[in-house]
């Protein structure tokens, strides 16, 4: 019998560990970006679908559906109509580059402006995939504090000054600044406007992310960066996960063409999933006004439910805020609470979540916090989950002492 081969002295530098097998999602599942599966409008992309196949389906026989290499030009129209009305965005549809969801929009990014060894400016709790990617590069990424409101323009001014006496320039300052992950914070646009004046004066690109951003309760947000700098010095990512469906992996780019034109040079992949592109550009144009909103209200349902449960379950030992908008919560459990470890008894539970310090630039001080997606269970279940997630604790930690229906009793 010939003897397994041993690729293990093949891997490359710096390859992060395997893959634990999937076998299928928690009972309770509170990880990840999964949206709410009663409002995937399935009846509506299937009648897309059906029509622009007919009408179209013989461009699939060429790479770029007759639209180019920036991605099917329809979408790039809707985006553009979209953009100005939402965010106030004035762009082209030939400044925007269609990617196979934000991720790939995060590695066109880094793949132009990063190398080994620069420094970038990034919100302290941020996107755990944002600092994974860093890591993975040799980035110093260096976080700075939020507060209700997003970024705090103080310690970004004083890390800016503190890197110009060391002669350093950050490539970049990464900002989610409308709903951002995982705190919900909506940056206001007088905090906007200081932020790029003080890149300005730096000479500081700044990289927005805006993954989150129709998901609004109220439906009213401020002006993107982008459209307040009027596409200087910014580059602009979001993507249809949230609003839309996650498994579609359909994201964007929205940058001037000098810079757009240098990530399209970078994206050797033929084009991202044609058909995606297709059915999202024909759904959209008929169905995305109505169908964002009602899914933002299931949404905001979803979430004060959640609260509710934990205020119930962890009484004041669960500190957190009420978001207007996203599909997160975060949360700050007691000193001695160590997620990580609280992630793995719960999960041995049949309740997934995401420990604090996967989230943030500083460990030690999110060790004690946690974010819960509450977008996709059930209401019900999203009661349940919290139920068994205090149980967790209190035996691993002997926090809450006891929950409020025990206190009641």
């Amino acid at each position: 019998m010939t003897a397994p081969f041993d690729f293990a002295p093949l891997l490359a530098p710096n390859t992060p560990p395997p893959a634990v097998k999937w076998t299928g999602f928690p009972k309770y599942n509170f990880i990840g970006g999964h949206n709410d599966p009663k409002h995937l409008p399935v009846d509506a992309l299937i009648e897309a679908a059906t029509t622009v196949l007919r009408r179209e389906g013989a461009t699939l026989a060429t790479y770029g559906l007759n639209s180019g290499p920036l991605g099917y030009r329809p979408l790039r129209e809707f985006l553009a109509k979209k953009l100005k009305g939402h965010a106030g965005i004035e762009c082209t549809p030939d400044e925007i580059l269609i990617t196979s969801g934000s991720m790939q929009g995060l590695d066109l990014v880094n793949m132009l402006l990063l190398a080994r060894g620069d420094t970038v400016l990034i919100e302290r709790e941020t996107y755990a995939g944002a600092l994974t990617k860093l890591q993975r590069l040799g980035v110093n990424a260096v976080g700075i504090p939020l507060d209700e409101e997003g970024l705090s323009l103080d310690a970004v001014a004083a890390k800016l000054d503190e890197l110009k006496k060391q002669g350093v320039t950050p490539k970049y300052i990464y900002t989610i600044p409308t709903v951002q992950n995982p705190t919900g914070a909506i940056m206001g646009e007088a905090r906007r406007a200081e932020l790029l004046k003080l890149a300005a004066e730096h000479g500081v690109m700044i990289f927005e992310d805006e993954c989150y951003s129709d998901l609004v309760w109220s439906g009213k947000r401020p002006r993107a960066l982008y459209a307040m700098a009027g596409g200087e010095g910014v580059i602009h990512i979001g993507s249809f996960s949230k609003s839309i469906a996650p498994a579609l992996r359909v994201g964007y780019i929205v940058a001037k063409w000098d810079v757009l034109s240098r990530m399209l040079a970078l994206k050797q992949d033929a084009g991202s999933g044609a058909l995606e592109q297709m059915v999202l550009a024909e759904f959209c144009a008929r169905h995305f006004a109505d169908h964002v909103p009602k899914l933002a209200r299931t949404l905001a349902g979803k979430l004060q439910t959640l609260r509710e449960a934990l205020a119930e379950q962890f009484g004041t030992s669960a500190e957190f805020g009420d978001p207007p908008g996203g599909i997160y919560l975060w949360i700050k459990l007691p000193d001695n609470v160590d997620t990580l470890k609280l992630a793995q008894a719960a999960l041995a539970a049949g309740v997934a979540l995401n420990p604090g310090p996967e989230w943030s630039t500083d460990k030690e001080r999110a060790r004690c916090r946690l974010r819960l997606c509450f977008a996709n269970p059930e209401p019900e279940t999203i009661k349940q989950g919290v139920a068994v997630l205090a149980e967790v604790c209190r035996r691993e930690f002997g926090v809450p002492l006891r929950s409020a229906n025990v206190e009641k009793a």
